[in-house]
């Protein structure tokens, strides 16, 4: 396992739960967002753990869904 998929895996983690925690904030302790930042919230979490994922399958060497040849 090379240091660079480590690092790139650990990155991607340490920012996908600062970005769920932000979104618990909001949801578990009552935090108010006023407007569009809200939606913002929510398209930041879903970004970073679309990366999470991504990172994670390519730690564990398992092709990407976009690499699959069945879809």
């Amino acid at each position: 396992m090379s240091d660079e998929r480590k690092r790139a895996y650990l990155d991607a983690y340490e920012d996908w739960q600062k970005k769920l925690a932000a979104l618990h904030e909001v949801f578990l302790e009552g935090k108010r967002l006023e407007g569009d930042q809200m939606k913002g919230l929510l398209n930041r979490e879903a970004r970073a753990k679309e990366k999470y994922d991504a990172a994670r399958l390519e730690l564990l060497g398992i092709p990407s869904a976009e690499a699959s040849p069945f879809d």
